[in-house]
């Protein structure tokens, strides 16, 4: 058979277009393709995903997941589908963008990854109704498993950093505002909070998209103070609330159940309310009597004492922490700590950072009464 558009002596040099297929039967194999191709990006995207929740969060149930949906996108991929690849032929293997070169971190690699695999299960499913209608059926179900399997991951990933956290850096204004922040998260800081109470919203916004930018670049979480707007705005991953603030269910509905919400607290009984309303972790102080903190009176190391004997939630001391007193907090019984003008006022926050981090986890004790589902 002549392929189409060939040239024919025969025909005194007349063009004959002949296809090598009917119409019809061009029409199948380009679906077939589609769907080949399409069930390998699924199968390759979950299974980037199923490595991290594997070897990243040793998290068996969510690997499990992964791993059940990739053999049943396996099932699908039938060999009458597999012949169909034609990859020298195939002009999208060529083409690329600048954000698939590189991630900046875990959480970018793995929405990356997600919107890989959503986006070829809806084509998936798009597709194989011209195939088998019940291929279709089944990836539609699949992609909204996926929708869940993400919204627990992503959710999973911010729970399992706030428990590895020990040093909580809050931040008040200063000129050299993320400098100072930068110099600790190369000291290994993992958590930082947004905090300016004094600053109009176009300077928050600004301030807090960088300092976002910065802590997810190293992997670290980022938190607004009191600024549920704010927080949504940004897209940090959490705020923290004071007690004259939104009550934390409010939070919750607006920030959804996967970002982190921290409350202050000064006492056994804010504490137990803290937990009760849903906080995932709960500020532990004024430890000693600090301005940033004006008028109130300190709770002391008793609080820490009991924080450390029954608090469920993770839990960080704060208030007029520094070098010289670290160890005394960690003797009353705290694992970690939340620190302001140590690292704000610190000529190598670098430095101090790391030291902060030494003291805490070298002498690191077992949490009693925690519970981290």
């Amino acid at each position: 058979m002549k392929q189409a558009g060939c040239y024919d002596e025969s025909n005194n040099g007349v063009v004959v277009m002949v296809e090598p297929y009917s119409q019809t039967e061009q029409i199948q194999q380009v679906v077939y393709r589609i769907l080949d191709a399409n069930l390998d990006r699924a199968r390759e995207g979950l299974r980037i995903i199923e490595e991290w929740c594997r070897f990243g969060l040793n998290n068996a149930q969510l690997a499990a997941e992964c791993k059940k949906e990739r053999q049943e996108i396996a099932r699908w991929h039938t060999t009458e589908l597999r012949a169909a690849r034609n990859t020298p032929g195939d002009p999208g293997t060529e083409l690329t963008h600048p954000q698939e070169e590189q991630r900046t971190n875990i959480k970018s690699l793995l929405q990356a990854n997600f919107c890989r695999v959503q986006e070829a299960l809806r084509v998936l499913e798009e597709y194989s109704k011209l195939y088998n209608p019940n291929m279709g059926k089944a990836f539609k179900q699949m992609r909204y498993r996926i929708y869940t399997l993400e919204s627990h991951l992503m959710g999973n990933n911010r729970q399992q950093l706030l428990l590895r956290s020990r040093l909580y850096f809050v931040t008040s204004p200063n000129e050299r505002l993320v400098e100072i922040v930068e110099a600790a998260l190369k000291g290994g800081l993992t958590l930082v909070q947004y905090r300016d109470k004094i600053a109009d919203d176009t300077v928050r916004l600004e301030q807090a998209k960088k300092l976002r930018q910065l802590c997810h670049a190293y992997g670290a979480i980022f938190i607004i103070n009191d600024r549920v707007d704010v927080a949504l705005a940004v897209d940090a991953d959490g705020v923290h609330l004071g007690q004259q603030d939104l009550p934390i269910s409010i939070a919750r509905q607006l920030l959804g159940p996967h970002r982190l919400i921290g409350r202050s607290t000064t006492n056994s009984q804010e504490m137990q309310a803290a937990i009760a309303e849903g906080a995932d972790y709960v500020g532990v102080g004024p430890v000693y009597q600090t301005p940033t903190k004006e008028g109130k009176a300190a709770a002391g190391l008793e609080y820490v004492s009991y924080a450390a004997k029954n608090c469920s939630i993770p839990w960080f001391a704060i208030g007029g922490i520094d070098p010289n007193n670290i160890n005394d907090v960690i003797n009353a019984g705290a694992n970690r700590v939340a620190v302001v003008r140590s690292l704000m006022q610190a000529d190598q926050p670098t430095l101090v950072t790391q030291f902060f981090l030494s003291q805490l986890i070298s002498r690191m004790k077992p949490e009693s009464g925690m519970s981290y589902v």
